[in-house]
């Protein structure tokens, strides 16, 4: 089983360090060090150098294989002393406060990320004072996410009370889960023990969850292509409701995200988009989330349904 997100990031940082020292390091020797297959570790080889010391596409890592030696070109030029800009410093440190409070979040990692969080305060001085005025508030799926990836990490079993819309109820299940990806909305492909097959979890869909003590057993199987995934998650049949949607300029990456039957271009930039969604309600929260970006055209109860949350959320915030 691949390692989770985390796991993958500890090595790479480990991976940078290793290489600087061992110019032209075998392919082979340094996957048996990490204890990774060689397939995994040009994996990361393949990243690295989307890699670099600044925001703003400063000077990236030059490191490439022949699929038998590791050569990097550049180790001094990226090894010089980081300037962070007031803009950088406060997005790092607002980043490194937020993740810091995730539920789940295992203590070693939260003890090395506050002690880094510490040391980015302290080099950048005043630049750091704006950052203390923002916050950043994950959604439940933030808390969700971190369980399962702990749950992967530590080859347990996790507890869920699972909202299905197309039953429209919770279940309650117990999952050995297999890998999270995500395709639009985030997912966790699990080994479910109450239909005792595999199935796809939305996160947002779970109510409740909590890791258990048991050992996470799924049987051997066979991980399915993500593309194959994406395209069974986000299909749609011609049967399904028919919903349009106006966005203007602001908006346009809607077409990019959601599948559609038509995308027209307005006069104002905007486009006047055509879908189908097998639950049209749950397409309010894309309208609240544009805002004065868009609006949904029709079907006229669901036109209104947006308009009645966005007029309750708003009349929160004036409570």
């Amino acid at each position: 089983m691949a390692g989770n997100a985390i796991d993958q990031t500890r090595r790479m940082l480990s991976l940078v360090t290793y290489l600087r020292e061992r110019p032209g390091a075998r392919v082979a020797d340094v996957a048996r060090a990490f204890g990774i297959s060689e397939d995994e570790l040009i994996a990361d080889l393949d990243v690295l150098p989307l890699c670099g010391t600044s925001f703003r596409g400063g000077d990236l890592m030059d490191i490439d294989t022949d699929g038998e030696r590791i050569w990097w070109h550049n180790p001094d030029d990226v090894a010089e002393p980081l300037r962070l800009a007031a803009d950088e410093a406060t997005a790092l440190l607002v980043a490194a406060r937020a993740v810091a409070t995730l539920p789940g979040l295992r203590e070693g990692d939260r003890d090395a990320l506050l002690r880094a969080t510490a040391k980015l305060e302290a080099a950048a001085g005043e630049a750091a004072g704006a950052s203390s005025r923002l916050s950043v508030i994950f959604e439940s799926e933030g808390g969700v996410f971190a369980d399962v990836d702990r749950a992967i990490s530590e080859r347990r079993r996790l507890w869920l009370r699972y909202y299905s819309p197309a039953r429209d109820e919770v279940t309650e299940r117990e999952v050995d889960p297999i890998r999270l990806f995500a395709v639009g909305r985030t997912y966790m492909e699990a080994w479910c023990r109450l239909s005792e097959a595999r199935r796809t979890f939305r996160l947002d869909r779970v109510v409740e969850i909590k890791l258990l003590d048991d050992a996470s057993d799924p049987p051997p199987i066979e991980l399915r292509d993500l593309s194959e995934l994406s395209s069974a998650l986000v299909q749609t049949g011609a049967e399904d409701p028919e919903v349009v949607v106006e966005v203007g300029p602001g908006g346009r990456w809607v077409a990019e995200y959601y599948p559609h039957d038509s995308a027209d271009e307005l006069p104002d930039g905007g486009l006047r988009i055509t879908l189908r969604a097998p639950d049209p309600g749950s397409l309010r929260r894309l309208a609240l989330r544009l805002g004065r970006d868009g609006r949904i055209v029709s079907p006229q109860e669901l036109a209104d349904s947006a308009r009645d949350a966005a007029r309750q959320a708003l009349a929160a915030y004036g409570e």
